[in-house]
């Protein structure tokens, strides 16, 4: 099953755990969907051996071959969830937060209820289809990485201030305190309520608008993971400028057809000049013009109290390695260090080489990359500010 260079192959099974009865099968592989797909013996051989340590009171989370890691994770008793990785440099953690991602996507867009009380198994398999296109963005090499830090990417708009009261002055006439502006899957403003999303909705609303062909106006029904699970949401979108695009989380008012043009006129035409400075934003993430040094080839910005992410690989134009060489190289050194000195708290670190050092909290940390897969020497580096 694996593959060499980076861009290997990731498999990702769904089934349901009573039965075994496989829901779907998504793959990818070199960071595109595949239509390669594991053999039915395969998948029951992976999913019997879980299902016997779970017999046996045993948690069979991961397992790693020469060339392939595998991660199993079961949701409510009810939904099974499998990946299999032969990804250079994959962790574990990558892969048990892309089941989580994965878990989550199902949850906004086919409601916990369906999950965790299966009644009609190929009905269900129908539903989930509408997943396929969120669920295969995470399974590829996406330009977000909240996937991973589970905080909501982020942009810094040029001129921030007005378009947030811009958008609070909207939210307000449209009737709905939860509304945001969207570019290529990142947040460029929202309301106070919409930061108040807890996860994994707050990062799934907005991969879930970049992922989506593009479309003038939406009026979706969505689920939220955390803050309502079993009853339907409506998320609406207008877009602003081709690739900007307005997000409204709401009940059953207002009605799409209450968003009138005069009304969007009103609030965002007198800002049409700040609107089309955030469509560049999208790759870049920093305005046209932010001081950065010349040798930062890539950016990862995380604020960890609000659960908020910046990440860059563009900021500097056209240098080696390629945008998606350095995109791996900071995802993968995230990992790195959040395996190693941050783990998931409560709890101990999970590698801990001298317990008299457990405590302490590492102010940097530093790797060193030699010339290999086209590029030069790299310095990848982790600064911590404490609050």
């Amino acid at each position: 099953m694996g593959e060499e260079g980076t861009g290997g192959t990731v498999h990702l099974l769904c089934l349901a755990a009573s039965s075994g009865v496989p829901l779907f099968c998504r793959s990818s592989r070199g960071g595109a969907p595949a239509r390669q797909q594991l053999p039915f013996s395969v998948i029951g051989s992976l999913n019997g051996v879980h299902m016997f340590g779970q017999n046996l009171e045993v948690q069979l989370s991961s397992a790693r071959t020469e060339d392939t890691t595998v991660v199993w994770k079961s949701f409510h008793d009810s939904i099974t969830l499998i990946v299999l990785s032969s990804e250079e440099g994959t962790s574990e953690l990558r892969l048990e937060r892309l089941l989580q991602m994965v878990f989550g996507a199902m949850v906004l867009l086919v409601g916990l209820e369906e999950l965790t009380n299966i009644r009609n198994v190929e009905r269900l398999k129908k539903e989930l289809r509408a997943s396929y296109c969120l669920i295969d963005s995470f399974l590829g090499e996406p330009e977000l990485i909240g996937d991973l830090t589970q905080c909501v990417d982020c942009v810094i708009p040029p001129e921030g201030s007005l378009l947030q009261e811009a958008l609070s002055g909207f939210a307000e006439a449209a009737g709905t305190a939860f509304v945001s502006l969207v570019v290529s899957g990142r947040v460029v403003a929202a309301t106070e309520s919409w930061w108040r999303l807890g996860l994994p909705e707050a990062v799934l609303l907005p991969w879930l608008v970049g992922s989506l062909p593009p479309q003038a106006a939406r009026d979706y029904p969505v689920y939220l993971p955390h803050g309502s699970p079993t009853v339907p949401h409506r998320l609406l979108t207008l877009t602003l400028l081709p690739g900007l695009e307005l997000c409204l989380l709401c009940g059953p008012h207002p009605p799409l057809s209450q968003l009138d043009p005069q009304l969007l006129e009103r609030w965002w035409q007198p800002l049409l000049d700040p609107l089309r400075a955030c469509l560049t934003l999208g790759p870049r993430a920093l305005p046209d013009g932010f001081a950065l040094h010349a040798d930062i080839l890539g950016l990862l910005l995380l604020n960890l109290e609000r659960k908020r992410c910046l990440f860059t690989v563009q900021a500097l134009g056209d240098k080696e390695p390629a945008p998606e060489q350095r995109r791996r190289l900071l995802r993968n050194f995230y990992s790195l260090v959040t395996t190693t000195y941050f783990p998931p708290e409560p709890g101990p670190p999970e590698k801990v080489e001298d317990a008299g050092h457990g405590a302490q909290l590492p102010r940097a940390c530093y790797l060193v990359l030699g010339p290999g897969m086209g590029h030069g020497p790299v310095s990848v580096s982790l600064f911590i500010r404490s609050q």
